[in-house]
């Protein structure tokens, strides 16, 4: 057989013709995708039905191989490796994308979203103005925008203080991204933060390094932090998502059946995750109740008062983010 092969290919090159062996023809592509969430975490159930869907769709001439829970590395680590072409694709939360570019603070602002508007953002995030604003940005670094996966909205928890209004955070120091966002959402606040990569923030909560964080009540469940928490807010002061990135070069060397496939899986897997979000948040904050946490809910004052004491933060970094970003993401919320 090899020998047969081989005299084919001699013959084509003698004639000009180009030959490809039925072997390396019949070879499925191969995608391999890095992301830090924590197995059954959403953002993780979200990426095993793209691939699922991937696979069935292309009857498995198209294959995702993933590596999860920061087995490649932080979400920095491998969004830096997308853009080198290292890894094929790679999720990060979009606090993480900030060093990447500055339009993507435009989801760290604080209460820059609300929850009771949800549809309507995700409306605007799967066609038209703000997803193709979105989509020239990742492309301004490099990279593809597949799949903008729900993330949820984050909020304070804490190892041993309790929280019951703003001013408990006071003095707590607290784990942060690399957001500047974030960490002058957390300054206003009267609060000291310390940007930790998410891998080790577990041990820094245990160890004393840090006494709160804030992130949503399903990954801190997936992830075990209810292990070492012990209190809790819904301030929901920060919205994120966990974009979905491709190597931009890798993208386009595809065929346009192969884009197809993976565009279309995407949109599929991302209504089923962002229901399913739904669920597994609701089943996580129960979670933490059954483990004796304390979760406090504010009123509508301390809401407006959450609000007041980051709107510094709001307004400073508004004027970094370009204009016409901000206003499609803020007409979401009317």
């Amino acid at each position: 057989m090899k020998n047969s092969v081989a005299f084919l290919a001699s013959l084509a090159a003698l004639c000009g013709v180009a030959f490809t062996s039925p072997a390396l023809a019949e070879r499925p592509l191969t995608l391999r995708l890095g992301h830090p969430m924590a197995p059954g975490n959403n953002v993780t159930v979200g990426y095993e039905k793209f691939k699922q869907l991937v696979e069935e769709k292309s009857g498995r001439k198209i294959r995702i191989q993933i590596f999860p829970n920061t087995q490649l590395g932080s979400d920095r680590v491998t969004t830096e490796a997308a853009q080198a072409g290292t890894l094929d694709m790679s999720s990060s939360s979009t606090p993480n994308l900030a060093s990447f570019s500055p339009a993507y603070m435009v989801f760290d602002l604080p209460y820059v979203t609300r929850p009771e508007n949800q549809q309507k953002l995700y409306a605007a995030l799967d066609e038209g103005p703000l997803r193709d604003a979105l989509d020239k940005v990742a492309e301004s670094i490099g990279l593809k925008a597949i799949m903008y996966s729900e993330f949820g909205y984050r909020h304070f928890v804490t190892s041993r203080k309790p929280v019951h209004a703003v001013r408990d955070l006071m003095n707590l120091k607290v784990r942060t991204t690399d957001s500047p966002v974030e960490v002058a959402v957390a300054t206003e606040l009267g609060m000291n933060p310390a940007p930790i990569a998410w891998g080790e923030t577990y041990t820094a909560l245990q160890q004393g390094t840090v006494d709160a964080e804030g992130n949503t009540f399903s990954l801190l469940n997936d992830a075990k932090h209810t292990e070492v928490l012990k209190h809790a807010i819904k301030s929901a002061h920060n919205y994120s998502m966990h974009i979905l990135l491709m190597n931009k070069a890798r993208w386009d060397s595809l065929t346009p059946e192969q884009q197809g496939i993976i565009t279309e899986a995407a949109r599929e897997a991302l209504a089923w995750q962002r229901a399913e979000s739904v669920k597994l948040e609701a089943a996580a904050e129960q979670a933490f109740r059954d483990r004796g946490i304390e979760i406090v809910t504010p009123t509508p004052e301390q809401m407006d008062e959450f609000k007041a004491k980051t709107q510094p933060a709001f307004d400073k970094f508004a004027g970094e983010i370009p204009a016409d970003l901000l206003k499609l993401l803020q007409d979401t919320q009317k």
